[in-house]
């Protein structure tokens, strides 16, 4: 049996019962070290603090992700799972898509009664996930994560982001977004099932930015995602927009909205055929749709002027959206 105080001599004993340096009191106590000297080593200026109920971190440093991520799992205890913006950032996607700091977000089995608290927000589930494990931390999968973050915003762009986000950077198909908000709770799903309903079809979550913004123009775009051949019916491209009768093609694709580097090389071969087809090109990152749409307009109005002032290409429609 540990003596009482031994803790005091031997520190590794409190590094063995911890972990990321976070640690629950009741090991503590397990090692002989009463309520009240772990209540006042928490106090301000004590060597330690108190992170959540019953969950101690052993310095008074400012606590570092892992160390918070720790304590949440601690606090709910087993079979918890880490899901919402953390476990996002945690299956890959950019910090940059990611809402404003909103806490930490765990499952729990629906029959535990574990309260929210802190920077800790628990959610009793009858849907728990079976989680994929990254370094250690259990994490809801990505499709679910994506969902629960989602529908806890009230913003709409940033609902917008971090979809765009999961669909383009993390792979989730907006079908399988939008199965996973019919299967859970309707609270908060009215925004993010509206965007994804309209993305389901489109060949980009860009072009639906493209589409409300070419509203704006004096001259909006005669045809989407028409397939354009030249008079001998070779293949051209097939643009997001297209002005027809001055020959300007519209594209918005990048590294940003595509996983493959050989998509780049595509690009490049497209951007010829328009070239050689005597085609005006306009060609937008998606993140100018979002951050620049003025100079995005500015940008196309002028091509417009220089295509008109141009002759008209000789190409061929073969099917229009």
């Amino acid at each position: 049996m540990t003596k009482r105080g031994r803790w005091a001599q031997h520190p590794e004993l409190l590094s063995e019962r911890s972990r990321n340096g976070v640690v629950r009191a009741s090991d503590l106590e397990s090692l002989e070290m009463s309520s009240r000297t772990i209540y006042t080593r928490c106090l301000p200026g004590g060597p330690w603090r108190r992170l959540l109920p019953g969950i101690v971190l052993l310095h008074n440093n400012e606590p570092t992700t892992e160390q918070l991520v720790t304590a949440g799992l601690l606090h709910g205890g087993e079979d918890a799972v880490l899901t919402g913006t953390e476990a996002c950032l945690r299956h890959g996607l950019r910090q940059a898509a990611m809402p404003p700091d909103t806490g930490l977000h765990l499952l729990i089995p629906h029959d535990r009664k574990i309260r929210s608290t802190g920077f800790v927000t628990m959610e009793r589930t009858i849907r728990l996930p079976p989680p994929v494990t990254r370094d250690g931390v259990p994490l809801a999968p990505l499709i679910r994560a994506t969902t629960d973050t989602v529908r806890r915003l009230g913003n709409a762009e940033q609902v917008e982001a971090v979809l765009i986000e999961a669909v383009q950077k993390g792979g989730c198909h907006p079908k399988a977004l939008l199965r996973e908000l019919d299967h859970g709770s309707l609270r908060g799903t009215a925004v993010p099932r509206r965007l994804l309903t309209g993305w389901v079809d489109l060949r980009s979550m860009a072009e639906s930015r493209a589409k409300l913004l070419a509203q704006r123009l004096s001259v909006p775009p005669s045809h989407w995602n028409a397939t354009i051949h030249d008079r001998e019916g070779r293949y051209i491209g097939r643009p997001d927009a297209l002005w027809q009768d001055v020959g300007l093609v519209w594209e918005i694709d990048s590294f940003e909205f595509h996983f493959r580097k050989a998509d780049y090389a595509r690009t490049v071969d497209r951007n010829t055929r328009y070239a050689a087809a005597g085609l005006v090109v306009v060609q937008t990152l998606p993140s100018r749709l979002r951050d620049d749409p003025d100079g995005v307009l500015s940008d196309l109005t002028a091509a417009h002027r220089v295509a008109s002032a141009r002759p008209r290409p000789d190409i061929h429609l073969s099917s229009a959206a």
